[in-house]
């Protein structure tokens, strides 16, 4: 009977694949043969979330050994940024001043991310009821999609970040960053709130959530420091059992989400290494594991930073670097190697990009280790005001750090050519007409669209069997204006035409890949789409 069930179940998959191929096929065709833009949007059912480079992950996510793994156990490497405000007095997150919130968040999935920690503050999401007014601010409404958010609650807008962020193709880990507004507590209860409200507002968040399957997870509490203690058993310390306790009853509430816990400062009996970062210390993994009422769901996470944030001792030694790989492995990357848990690396970052300056060193040496043993991380900060790492964005909260972003790119997954242009998401079916010129192809995609404006993303292939470069890309823009634009300089000629041309980095296009490079532009009429797209390279 079994069997039999099999054979029905794999019988029906392959039928409803078949289906689904067939009316792609007839999409691209009816397309091709109507001029219709490149983007169709066909409303299905699905519980897949697309990836940056048009895979699907099927959640929700659990680990094996090391590994964070989706619903089928195909490895997910979480590549994140954070975007930090919703825990400070402005509960939202910041640049939304200067920025529409769907513009953000689309300019972050193009530039390779699939992962957004998202802090937040208890007072934040605790001191109002839903029926009281706003209580945000530090936004201007006149911004596009940012009239959206007027008359809002810090919950209600985490609602919609939550679900923009989904129809982007992002996955979103809440962080319990603060307890009030201003500062970061040493333990998870203090300044006015109990250990009772912090687990309160966890669960109301698992409850929120429990239906929205890219909100992935519980970050417990950020950087726990000072009198926080790992295997004391003082229940006034003891991060480690608090975090039992808080992970345990999420998971009562949502078993679906990952379980984030990061280490602690000192503290922590038999520890080897003197100095860490608040947060980054979890030596006492080994002795003293977190014990989860669903073991699958848990994630350990340190934070790391360079002498750009504290001049640490251990930077200023004769060793420095060869002395850091040890420290990372004792401090945390154990867990990973003895296959304990899955590390994802909560918080990282620092001005510096260079080979010379020591915080340059220490960030390109630990980009290559995050690398070497495939760890996840978000990276601090998406936001440009964070005042001793900067951030990926620059202070106008419109273009990036090309060098940062160079150096990141490193982790970022590379773009595999498909060899079907279509790709399944949660919301729509996207159907995307190849352009060729040459040996090199085209497909455009307008995956954010609203009132005022849109955001497209255009991947460059190479399907042939010889490595191309010096691309060049010419199209044709009538009714809207670019205002911001990624992985590629993009020059105005004339009223209407623009050519891209190659970072120094996304010059050369190997076989068999791509480059993703995009815009987000302002409407000035209904006439929006690209036309006479031509690429152009050397061999």
């Amino acid at each position: 009977m079994q069997n039999y069930l099999k054979k029905k179940k794999k019988k029906l998959l392959f039928l409803q694949r078949l289906i689904l191929f067939f009316f792609a096929l007839v999409v691209c065709l009816l397309g091709s043969m109507t001029q219709l833009p490149a983007h169709i949007h066909l409303y299905v059912a699905n519980a897949a979330i697309p990836t940056v480079a048009s895979d699907t992950i099927q959640l929700p996510l659990s680990t094996l050994g090391a590994k964070i793994v989706d619903a089928r156990g195909k490895e997910v490497l979480l590549r994140g940024v954070n975007w930090f405000g919703m825990e400070t007095e402005t509960h939202v997150p910041h640049g939304l001043w200067q920025r529409d919130y769907k513009e953000m968040l689309a300019q972050m999935r193009l530039l390779g991310y699939n992962l957004i920690r998202l802090p937040y503050s208890v007072a934040g999401l605790r001191s109002l009821p839903p029926q009281a007014s706003p209580d945000i601010n530090g936004v201007d409404f006149s911004i596009g999609s940012n009239i959206e958010l007027q008359g809002k609650t810090p919950l209600q807008v985490m609602d919609l970040i939550v679900q923009e962020a989904k129809n982007q193709g992002l996955f979103i880990l809440l962080d319990s960053h603060r307890l009030n507004d201003r500062e970061i507590p040493e333990l998870w209860y203090g300044d006015g709130f109990t250990e009772a409200d912090w687990i309160d507002t966890w669960k109301l968040l698992a409850e929120r959530y429990k239906n929205q399957a890219n909100v992935i997870g519980a970050d417990l509490k950020n950087e726990p420091h000072g009198r926080a203690s790992w295997g004391t058993n003082d229940l006034a310390t003891d991060w480690r059992l608090a975090a039992e306790r808080a992970g345990n009853a999420i998971l009562s509430v949502n078993p679906n989400w990952l379980i984030i816990v990061e280490g602690v400062e000192n503290n922590v009996p038999g520890q080897k290494l003197k100095h860490h970062w608040q947060g980054g210390n979890l030596e006492g993994v080994k002795r003293y594991p977190v014990r989860l009422s669903h073991p699958r769901k848990l994630v350990y996470s340190p934070h790391e930073y360079g002498p750009g944030v504290f001049n640490q001792p251990y930077f200023w030694e004769p060793s420095f670097p060869k002395n850091l790989i040890p420290r990372w492995q004792i401090g945390f990357n154990y867990i990973s190697t003895q296959k304990i848990a899955p590390i994802l690396i909560g918080e990282f970052g620092g001005r510096q990009v260079d080979n010379i300056s020591p915080e340059g060193i220490w960030q390109n040496e630990f980009v290559k280790y995050i690398q070497k043993y495939n760890l996840s991380f978000a990276y601090w900060s998406w936001n440009p005001n964070s005042a001793d790492t900067g951030g990926i964005l620059l202070d106008d909260w419109l273009n990036y750090d090309r060098p940062k972003q160079q150096l990141l790119s490193q982790l970022l997954p590379s773009m595999e050519v498909s060899q079907q242009h279509v790709s399944l998401s949660p919301n729509y079916l996207i159907a995307a007409t190849p352009r060729s010129t040459n040996q090199l192809q085209v497909t455009t995609n307008i995956y954010a669209n609203w009132e005022t404006g849109l955001c497209t993303n255009l991947k460059i292939i190479n399907p042939g069997n010889s490595k191309v470069s010096n691309w060049q890309l010419t199209f044709h823009l009538h009714q809207a204006r670019i205002n911001n634009s990624w992985n590629a300089n993009f020059q105005q000629q004339g009223a209407t035409q623009y050519v891209v041309t190659p970072l120094d980095w996304g010059k050369v296009i190997e076989p068999n890949q791509s480059r993703e490079i995009g815009f987000c532009a302002q409407k000035l009429g209904v006439d929006y789409q690209l036309r006479h797209i031509e690429v152009k390279s050397e061999k």
